[in-house]
């Protein structure tokens, strides 16, 4: 799915006017369709309501992505390169504590900027995933696998406490992307109309002191 849906939507840099008219037209796109595909799901979307989110006209998105499916795909391709950028801080060389805790800011603040871009991952797995099926099973699962062998051998060097690091990413995953998917949930309780910033701020480095303590970890030096 991935390499189709790229190069529907993906336009080299080449500096002209035309080129810049067109990745403006489908960044405008892939932000209405974010918000409508997260509000709606799939099945209640329709490419009029999109287009008007997006203010264009509805020819434009059949221009750029000839079937809902395909602009859905698109949305959802979106999200997964997004994802998979976040995990970049675990390399081998470095500090567990500072890595872990990088990782689950970048997760913080994709969750607090793009939260229709999670709704829209969340809905898709309630559905049954089966658009990104092939990524879960494949090109997440081997990210996964790489990443946890990275936190083994930092376990075998005794960097970081013991424990199954494949569930330590799903924690991380469930309490970074609750703050998105759930935000009505948590406005509610907090009494709140919108999470602010500053909310986000205190929200993640909460966060990162839970994980770090499950890893075993001290929060790295600023």
């Amino acid at each position: 799915m991935g390499d189709v849906v790229r190069k529907l939507h993906v336009v080299p840099n080449d500096g002209g006017g035309a080129g810049r008219v067109r990745r403006a037209n489908l960044a405008q796109i892939l932000k209405a369709a974010e918000q409508v595909f997260a509000e709606t799901g799939f099945t209640g979307a329709t490419m009029a309501e999109i287009a008007d989110k997006a203010d264009l006209p509805k020819a434009n998105l059949h221009y750029y992505f000839g079937t809902k499916e395909e602009l859905y795909r698109a949305v959802l391709d979106n999200i997964l390169v997004i994802w998979q950028n976040t995990v970049s801080s675990i390399l081998p060389e470095a500090d567990p504590a500072q890595a872990i805790a990088d990782y689950v800011r970048s997760k913080m603040e994709v969750a607090r900027t793009r939260p229709y871009a999670s709704k829209v991952f969340a809905n898709e797995i309630i559905r049954g995933a089966g658009l990104i099926e092939g990524f879960l099973s494949n090109d997440l699962k081997n990210q996964v696998e790489e990443k946890s062998a990275i936190l083994e051998r930092w376990m075998a060097e005794g960097r970081m406490a013991r424990l199954d690091p494949k569930n330590l990413f799903f924690m991380i995953w469930a309490m970074t992307q609750h703050y998105a998917d759930f935000d009505a949930q948590i406005r509610l309780v907090l009494g709140k109309r919108q999470l602010s910033r500053k909310d986000f701020s205190h929200f993640t480095e909460e966060v990162v002191r839970a994980v770090l303590r499950i890893a075993g970890l001290e929060p790295p030096e600023d």
